[in-house]
């Protein structure tokens, strides 16, 4: 089964020195593989022992936190298949695992390797605008992996967004949370994740709304490439909301050794907002495609509009064309040529028949 489609897994715990990784595939983007020189890959490594922070050397976090009985959580942002491999070696980490993490661009799944939990979030970002046009970025995406041991929590973020030093301090004023150990931290940061699920949603709402003002508005205005601009942002969001389901519900409902029973309803809750924020973008989703099809409907019927004037009016003008046109070809024997009055009466010939055409064109709103 594709890495994309699989949910849980079980898998046997590498021994040995860990492989390396596999080349990476021919279409995996370029830039989801960044080297560096000399920055840090570590934004923050800490034990936490009894739901309290302790500040260890990086190194030794492990080692601590199994002699203290408390967990390690380290923080991560875009490593290198180096740096992560050699993470990967110190906490066991699968390799399939490490190269889902390095290369990025992985569907929200959650897998388990013996007894380790591997769990991918996608996360999302609103952009502001002053204005929506038919090239706006309107939701910007990243990723969080997110590694949970007995011992450990190792969370590796990609993207310019969705920083996790925040909920560390958040957490860390909750110390009796902290105490349920691992779990806790994949939970707040489930619960953070879909926070900004919904708050995005949320504003994509006041575009569409807008949208829907000015297909709707007596102004002749072209939303189309607006509409299908946010469509296209709108199923990024639906990409990184719908697959979440399943890995929630495993979460919430099966028995897992690594996920303590009062962890379950905290998982649930997580689950009920990720299910009401996928309602909603599927709601704005089809509510886009209504108002697409209204705003094709009014660009089509102000084309029938257009084209009735256009025909109305070479109606009116047809007329005088063609008394004209008879009248100028100077034939000897035509009626009228010699009469004093035949010129004007043939000009208000012309005028009442263009005056009464415009009334009744008028009258039937073709003009």
């Amino acid at each position: 089964m594709p890495d994309t489609e699989r949910t849980t897994r079980t898998t046997a715990a590498p021994t040995g020195p860990t492989p390396a990784l596999r080349p990476r595939p021919a279409s995996a983007p370029r830039e989801a593989l960044r080297t560096r020189a000399s920055d840090d890959p570590v934004v923050d490594c800490a034990v936490y022992v009894g739901g309290e922070r302790q500040d260890v050397d990086p190194a030794r976090a492990r080692e601590v936190a199994r002699e203290r009985d408390g967990f390690v959580w380290l923080g991560l942002h875009e490593p290198t298949e180096d740096e992560l491999t050699a993470i990967a070696a110190h906490y066991g980490l699968h390799p399939l695992a490490v190269e889902d993490a390095v290369y990025a661009h992985q569907r929200p799944k959650l897998e388990r390797y013996d007894d380790q939990l591997f769990m991918v979030l996608k996360t999302a970002r609103y952009v502001e605008h002053e204005e929506l046009t038919a090239t706006s970025e309107v939701v910007m995406t990243g990723e969080v992996m997110v590694f949970l041991g007995p011992d450990h929590l190792i969370t590796v973020r990609h993207g310019s967004h969705g920083e996790l030093a925040a909920l560390r301090r958040e957490l860390e004023q909750q110390p009796e949370l902290l105490c349920l150990g691992p779990a806790a931290v994949l939970y707040a940061i489930a619960d953070h994740v879909v926070d900004d699920f919904v708050e995005v949603a949320e504003a994509v709402e006041d575009d569409v709304e807008e949208l829907e003002v000015s297909v709707f508005s007596t102004a002749r205005t072209d939303d189309t490439g607006r509409i299908y601009q946010l469509k296209r942002e709108l199923m990024q969001l639906r990409r990184a909301v719908g697959p979440l389901e399943l890995p929630l519900a495993t979460l919430a409902e099966r028995p897992l050794e690594l996920v303590p029973e009062a962890m379950r309803s905290y998982f649930r809750d997580v689950q009920d907002h990720a299910l009401r924020t996928r309602d909603q973008v599927t709601g704005l989703d089809e509510l886009l495609s209504n108002i697409l099809q209204a705003s094709l409907a009014r660009t089509s019927v102000s084309q029938n509009e257009d084209m009735r004037k256009i025909s109305a009016w070479a109606a009116v003008i047809a007329t005088p064309t063609l008394i004209a046109g008879i009248y100028g070809m100077n034939f000897e024997h035509m009626p009228e040529l010699t009469w004093r009055f035949g010129y004007p009466l043939c000009l208000l010939l012309m005028l009442a028949i263009c005056a009464g055409l415009y009334s009744g064109f008028k009258r039937s709103g073709w003009i």
